[in-house]
């Protein structure tokens, strides 16, 4: 085998290259790994060459033996340049040119807005900024290349060096390779070894680093060795302890696991619920319910206000929100708020959601009038021709138009993304209250069997057509074409929207209703027909509406189909997201009272 001509050798640091002698080149075994070190080492001292270099001043102080004086002569060499600064350094010792930047950016962004030359200015700056950190990062990682190609170098030197004393020592001492612990800890000693002789002393030979490395190994062999033949000779024992070790790791593993699993998924309940308390978000949105009632009032009163039309045209979309959508919206912006914090806000959506247009319009429009001329012929008659013209007049028409664009397409348009996707997620848990605005029950139990029911009759007659109505529904789940027939794009708490829907398809335009406590209940009161809880002369149709909390306030209304004297029975939408027939006790504390029907 010829051999490979060495190249001169300039350490680098106090880093040195194996020396290989003829006898180990001479192995078969050991010449792919010798050949792996010796192609690193060629590698690591071109490497080497290409770190820039200096000239520095050495000062040599250089003594007369004759005289006795001494003499400085100064004397230039050439060393390595030191490593550039790498960019977390550099990054942390730009933290506060870079937080005073963007400080100086916000300022000018909050006047840009109104200003179209300082914004294009401002922009123009920016880039120019973006083009020179980029200038600026790519300057830097050049001059870090040749520091980070030696490093790699290096690295691969050692790993193939180690690699080849380990196949050396193998074939020297095959009896050290027993077991793969035993070839595990002789590889971490030859490690040991020689990176201590390589970062320590300086460079060695292959053959000195073995030797070194030998009595070692032979120890740890040995101590393995020992370790085997006590666990064979204890294997019950060993086992046994085995068997324990792993039933504690497995209990401490899955105790760990559930407090991670309760944990998260107590984060994922916070994270995902309304924020505010329950009654600062009922107060807001009865707050934004007053707001439309005086649109309807507004609306209503449209002919009185504007009095000198002949004729007033409507296309009103229906007035009515979805409260989880309002709620997630302010959840999403504010994260908790106060009805006083978000009145603004409120007005703000309430603006953008509702656009009343009217609009008049002069039509010419002709009447035919009868008229007569009287005229006197030569004779002195007297005659009279009666005829029909048509006559021009001007007719007076004032349309009104209400727009309603939901608090959806408003979100849309006002959050950014994150706040957008936690707006999704509220309205899809709804804020884990789904019936905080009332207008549903999580009773998913089956219809009450009203077979073997004796109905008792009082002194009102009811309506019966209702009730058949409400009854054929029985069965329908997610209460779409209520809601949807009520004017919502989207699921809404849709108990109201059902009895609504009923009462319509019997023949009543009123009362229509979306809200059980704002809307429904009023409407009952301000027509003189209401009854509280206690009122037992129930009729078929009547409304009955519930206070689920006993906080005065109305969380679900149903249609009373009758009672047989100490139950009430009802139809009800939502009732676990579905329409269900149930019972009560007529005393009970959770029916707030009835909406009378005739």
């Amino acid at each position: 085998m010829s051999q490979k001509r060495q190249k001169p050798f300039r350490p680098v640091g106090k880093v040195s290259r194996l020396a290989f002698t003829e006898e180990e080149r001479a192995v078969p075994t050991l010449e792919k790994s010798l050949k792996k070190a010796e192609k690193a080492a060629d590698k690591l001292e071109k490497s080497q060459e290409r770190i820039p270099k200096k000239k520095v001043i050495v000062p040599e102080r250089v003594v007369n033996t004759s005289t006795g004086k001494s003499k400085v002569h100064l004397n230039f060499e050439e060393i390595d340049k030191p490593k550039p600064p790498t960019k977390l350094t550099h990054g942390i010792k730009s933290i506060p040119q870079k937080k005073l930047l963007s400080q100086v950016h916000k300022e000018i962004r909050k006047d840009e807005h109104d200003n179209v030359g300082l914004e294009a200015a401002h922009k123009t700056e920016e880039s120019a900024e973006f083009v020179a950190s980029s200038m600026q990062r790519a300057y830097r990682s050049h001059k870090l290349k040749p520091y980070l190609q030696l490093a790699k170098a290096e690295k691969n030197t050692v790993n193939a060096e180690i690699n080849y004393l380990y196949n050396k020592n193998i074939k020297n001492n095959p009896q050290l390779s027993s077991n793969p612990l035993s070839r595990w800890q002789q590889k971490r000693m030859i490690k040991k070894e020689y990176l201590a002789a390589r970062y320590g002393k300086g460079a060695k030979t292959s053959h000195q680093t073995a030797a070194n490395t030998k009595k070692a190994v032979t120890t740890v062999a040995d101590t393995t060795d020992k370790l085997m033949q006590f666990i064979v000779s204890h294997r019950k024992g060993f086992f046994m302890f085995l068997a324990i070790a792993t039933v504690i790791i497995v209990l401490m593993s899955t105790i760990s696991s559930c407090s991670l699993m309760l944990e998260g998924g107590l984060n994922s309940i916070i994270g995902t619920s309304y924020t505010s308390e329950d009654a600062d978000i009922i107060a807001t949105d009865n707050n934004y319910t007053a707001f439309e009632n005086t649109l309807q009032q507004r609306i209503d009163n449209i002919e009185s206000e504007y009095p000198d039309y002949d004729e007033y045209r409507y296309d009103l979309d229906t007035i009515g929100h979805n409260p989880h959508e309002l709620a997630a919206y302010l959840t999403s912006l504010f994260q908790t708020y106060k009805p006083s914090e978000v009145q603004v806000e409120l007005q703000r959506v309430f603006d953008l959601q509702y656009k009343l247009t009217l609009t008049p319009v002069v039509e010419v429009r002709y009447r035919t009038e009868t008229r007569t001329d009287t005229w006197t012929d030569d004779d002195g008659n007297t005659h009279r021709d009666t005829y029909t013209v048509e006559v021009p007049y001007n007719y007076y028409i004032l349309n009104v138009k209400l727009d309603n664009f939901s608090v959806t397409s408003i979100a849309n348009k006002l959050l950014n993304i994150e706040q957008l996707e936690m707006y999704s997620i509220y309205l899809e848990t709804r804020g884990n209250k789904p019936f905080i605005f009332g207008g549903g029950t999580n009773n998913s139990a089956p219809s009450t069997d009203l077979s073997g029911v004796k109905f008792e009759n009082g002194t009102r007659e009811g309506n019966q057509n209702i009730v058949n109505i409400a009854k054929d529904q029985v069965g329908n789940e997610g209460g779409q074409p209520y809601w949807s027939w009520y004017g919502f794009n989207s699921r809404v708490e849709w108990c109201a929207c059902f009895v609504s829907w009923c009462l319509n398809q019997a023949g009543y335009s009123e009362p229509k209703f979306a809200a059980c406590q704002s809307q429904g209940i009023p409407w009952f009161r301000n027509n003189g027909q209401w009854a509280n809880g206690n009122y037992k002369d129930l009729a078929p149709g009547d409304v009955i509406f519930f206070d689920w909390e006993g906080d005065g306030s109305a969380d679900h209304v149903g249609i009373v189909i009758g009672t047989d004297g100490q139950r009430v029975y009802t139809v009800e939408g939502n009732s676990g997201d579905s329409c269900r027939i149930r019972d009560y006790d007529i005393n009970s504390n959770v029916i707030m009272g009835y909406g009378l029907m005739n």
